[in-house]
């Protein structure tokens, strides 16, 4: 949506100095990554140097169906999205998104502000709804909050019949009995019950869990060490893709 419409008192917008407080404060949460989607030329660009200026690690999509791969191929931990997306409507790819299994909390950045509109996009699926023009500072409280709710001590994800705790590291069963992880186990659990629906490749986990590593041989060794750990139902292996959460 060709509506750029960003001010901040007293400047234009800016990911100087202006902005070091805001930096300082985000900085501290571990490297949020961010998929912006926006198709506008001037504001896609500055909306990047923004997060970026403040300690995120944003990825640009111009168009819903360049979104719609970034977000189903690549872990965020905050969606900024337009409505009016050439290739698939800001709605509808929420939509999309959803329906897949992604809970990634989404905010709809857009200069659709009816009443209507904002009910609209959070019946849509989206945890938030700012409208054009908005004040940097503003948009920036919002990413904190969402990312807050994200590493709010005590959240969890059902896996199965257990609820995995995020931050403790812990799967905790019916019975009460609790399960402690290792943080790459955590990270593979986490990247798989996040979007129950959805199978992963072993290089799609590799790329997101272990960086770092070169051999997909990783994954199958700690899908092991999860399954020993927790029941060897609770990851299933689907043939000729890699690996998605097991029945509940």
């Amino acid at each position: 949506m060709a509506a750029t419409g960003v001010t901040k008192a007293g400047s234009g917008p800016s990911t100087g100095p202006a902005c070091e407080s805001d930096t300082m404060t985000e900085a501290a949460l571990p490297a949020a990554r961010l998929l912006v989607v926006e198709d506008d030329r001037e504001l896609g660009p500055l909306l990047l140097r923004l997060f970026r200026g403040s300690g995120y690690e944003p990825d640009l999509a111009p168009d819903g169906q360049t979104g719609l791969h970034l977000a189903l191929t690549r872990r965020y931990d905050v969606l900024i999205l337009d409505r009016g997306l050439p290739a698939i409507e800001g709605l509808d790819l929420l939509g999309r998104l959803r329906r897949s299994g992604l809970t990634v909390p989404a905010l709809v950045l857009t200069a659709l502000g009816t009443v209507s509109d904002r009910v609209a996009g959070l019946d849509g699926g989206a945890e938030d709804y700012l409208v054009k023009p908005f004040e940097v500072d503003e948009l920036l409280a919002r990413v904190r909050v969402l990312l807050r709710r994200r590493a709010t001590p005590g959240e969890r994800l059902a896996v199965g019949g257990a609820a995995f705790d995020l931050i403790a590291r812990t799967v905790t069963g019916p019975d009460g009995s609790a399960v402690a992880l290792s943080g790459r186990e955590s990270d593979l659990l986490r990247l798989l019950a996040g979007q129950p629906a959805r199978a992963f490749t072993r290089e799609q986990i590799l790329a997101e869990v272990f960086p770092d590593a070169s051999s997909v041989a990783l994954v199958d060794t700690y899908v092991h060490y999860l399954r020993r750990k927790l029941g060897t139902a609770t990851i299933r292996t689907v043939r000729g893709v890699g690996y998605r959460l097991g029945p509940g």
